[in-house]
């Protein structure tokens, strides 16, 4: 199960939200031949990712801002930028441009400093952008709850596309993340789920002066939670090829 758009258009070209994309994927793309080297793979994450250890004992903070540039294969990074392309736009169109990209910075870097915070002396690299696209979530749960996106679910040959309200599907991302965090040692690899948390209730905290600005409970009252214009609407085509029958 996993969103592939949502259903709230926005009223500006996210140019800022196109260039994080951009700089992720070619950022990757400058390293990528290294996946088949594990020692030269090692040494460039241990150069450029984040590892607690260092920041806790003051040995390195750069990992805290280059981290969030990085990431450890085809499917981490396609995944963070598909959930950046779906929620960033509508961040970036009610902040504004330079707003926006300072707002995805700060998660990026505080949802690092959370993880550093759930594994102090791990010495494991952490690469990805999910902390600061949590971050995007998180705003975008506070500012437009009831906004549709469409979930993909997939099983087995069986799939189907469901629209939901948002706060639905990102409750149960935010959920998730909270479970797996619970459940796993932050010092052994894995998934970064107290980043991922973290970065999300950091994005629900650098929103809430411009949701409070736009009228706190009374924007949600005026809008019933929904976007405050008009959802995009959209249908799945049905093949022209005409069917046989067979006898």
């Amino acid at each position: 199960m996993f969103p592939i758009r949502d259903h709230n258009p926005s009223g500006r070209t996210p140019y800022v939200t196109y260039l994080l994309m951009a700089v992720n994927i070619g950022v990757f793309l400058s390293y990528v031949g290294l996946f088949g080297d594990d020692r030269a793979l090692n040494i460039f994450f241990f150069e450029w990712a984040l590892i607690p250890g260092r920041v806790t004992s003051g040995q390195d903070y750069s990992g805290l801002f280059t981290s969030m540039f990085l990431h450890g294969g085809w499917l981490h990074l396609a995944g963070n930028m598909l959930f950046l392309y779906i929620f960033g736009d509508n961040i970036e169109d009610e902040m504004g441009h330079i707003g926006y990209l300072i707002f995805y910075l700060a998660c990026g870097v505080l949802s690092a400093g959370a993880h550093v915070i759930s594994a102090p002396y791990s010495p494991v690299p952490t690469v990805g952008a999910s902390g600061a696209i949590a971050g995007v979530m998180g705003g975008y749960l506070l500012l437009y709850p009831k906004a549709k996106v469409d979930i993909l679910i997939i099983f087995i040959v069986f799939f189907r596309i469901f629209p939901i309200p948002a706060w639905i599907m990102l409750g149960l991302w935010l959920g998730m993340q909270l479970i797996g965090g619970i459940g796993a040692d932050p010092t052994i690899g894995g998934v970064a789920y107290w980043a991922h948390a973290g970065g999300f209730f950091v994005g629900i905290l650098l929103t809430l002066p411009l949701w409070l600005r736009l009228g706190g409970p009374a924007f949600w009252s005026s809008t019933q939670g929904h976007p405050p214009h008009a959802e995009a609407h959209y249908t799945i085509a049905t093949s022209r090829i005409p069917k046989v029958k067979r006898k």
